[in-house]
């Protein structure tokens, strides 16, 4: 069960030749529904404190998306490690699952260029959105 979701009003300008929501828009879709897990690591979203870099980034597009109906973007966090952590996330239209995706984030050390560890109060805000399977 995912934990946050986020309705997106498709614009004009993000549909392709054929009518379609053009595949590029959806990463972008999935960014601006990541701020609430963002907010966990820099609450005021300043970037000159930001503290992480996306690893990867991968999206599997399962069916049609349009321009004209809303698209329910959902979010969780699958797995937790040990200084990343796997975020799931879904575009959702007339209640068809259209896109899903994955994007591993790290926690960063810009000064050091280097991984670094979780601390205990960014795993538990983590926490909150883990998603449970049945």
């Amino acid at each position: 069960m995912f934990s946050l979701s986020e309705l997106v009003q498709p614009r004009f300008s993000e549909t392709d030749a054929l009518g379609h929501i053009n595949n590029t828009v959806v990463p972008v879709w999935f960014e601006a529904a990541r701020t609430p897990i963002f907010k966990i690591f820099t609450p005021d979203l300043d970037p000159k404190q930001w503290k992480l870099i996306i690893a990867k980034i991968e999206v599997e597009f399962k069916g049609e998306l349009f321009y004209g109906d809303k698209v329910e973007i959902r979010t969780g966090i699958e797995r937790i490690g040990n200084s990343s952590y796997v975020i799931v996330q879904q575009a959702w239209q007339q209640d068809r699952l259209c896109a899903e995706g994955k994007t591993i984030m790290v926690r960063y050390d810009f000064a050091n260029k280097s991984a670094t560890p979780l601390s205990d109060e960014e795993k538990q805000g983590l926490n909150q959105y883990l998603i449970i399977r049945s």
